[in-house]
């Protein structure tokens, strides 16, 4: 099942072994924006949002259109992030809020309605084929080369800007007023309430940035990835792993977690490529039985 000799060829030569670290922090840091959404939201609302992917999804569509008006990859990575946290209040105001504190199953049916909603409609707007971005023209620079292997500038980039934009998350959350209120508001809302907050805007706003952060990665991710309806449902399965093994409600947690899925599906391509999918959820059920709880406590990042 795992081919020992295609790992050591690869990680004997430098290019093969820097090129397919750089892959696997790629794939990790872009899961990670995603699932920071997913266990923020998650950690602070106490919501699964199962419709987390459709807003990934979002942020990649409105990032490609962006980007055939202005040939900007800055701005329409920008506009991917807006436009999905802007769903993703309507989506909490109109729809999730309706659920609060009701069964899990009726989150899950108006998230899955949701879902299928927002499939058909990307089918309308821009059609059900493939579609790609390309290498945005300010990254068509000659790549660094790092031990022997080559890196492409845009992948630096989005390795780089991610970290920042986890960083700044966590920041947000942890040690400004908005977080404050919003982690207050979450463990007694109606006392927050009695102070003259308005509670369901803070929370509106809460979920509106969790689904920026998905939004983001798949704006930040289009130059790599194929744009297809129904491209959020990978993404968001291997998120949900994420926040199992990181810890639901832990930001730190799920980077720890991206990152040891990205490296592993990367690495998986090369000695297991019949198996990737099955070493993550064999990664996820062995956290599961030791540290049931994930790599961190929920809380963590608080």
């Amino acid at each position: 099942m795992i081919d020992v000799d295609a790992l050591l060829n690869c990680f004997g030569v430098a290019s093969c072994a820097v090129n397919q670290l750089t892959s696997g922090l790629i794939i990790g840091m872009l899961l990670f924006l995603v699932a920071s959404g997913l266990t923020l939201i998650f950690g602070v609302l106490n919501v699964i949002n199962f419709a987390h992917g459709t807003f990934y999804m979002l942020g990649a569509y409105f990032a490609f259109s962006t980007y055939l008006l202005t040939e900007s990859y800055l701005l329409s990575a920008l506009i991917g992030a807006l436009g999905a946290g802007f769903f993703g209040i309507l989506f909490e105001r109109f729809l999730i809020s309706k659920v609060y504190g009701q069964d899990i199953l009726m989150q899950l049916l108006v998230c899955y309605a949701f879902i299928l909603i927002t499939d058909d409609l990307v089918k309308i707007i821009w059609g059900s084929e493939y579609l790609s971005m390309g290498v945005p023209d300010e990254f068509r620079l000659p790549p660094f080369r790092v031990f022997g292997g080559f890196v492409p500038p845009l992948y630096a980039f989005l390795i780089i800007l991610s970290l920042v934009i986890g960083v700044i998350t966590i920041f947000l959350i942890s040690k400004t007023r908005f977080g404050s209120i919003v982690r207050a508001a979450a463990e007694n809302a109606k006392m927050v309430s009695a102070l003259g907050i308005r509670v369901p805007l803070y929370f509106a706003l809460l979920f509106g940035l969790g689904c920026a952060l998905a939004g983001i990665a798949g704006a930040l991710g289009a130059p790599v990835r194929s744009l297809t309806p129904g491209m959020g449902f990978g993404i968001l399965i291997e998120s949900f792993i994420v926040t199992v093994i990181g810890g639901m409600g832990s930001i730190p947690g799920a980077l720890i977690a991206a990152l040891i899925l990205g490296i592993t599906r990367s690495i998986g391509s090369v000695g297991f490529p019949l198996f990737v999918d099955g070493m993550m959820f064999v990664i996820m059920a062995l956290v599961l039985i030791f540290k049931p709880t994930g790599l961190f406590v929920k809380g963590s990042s608080k």
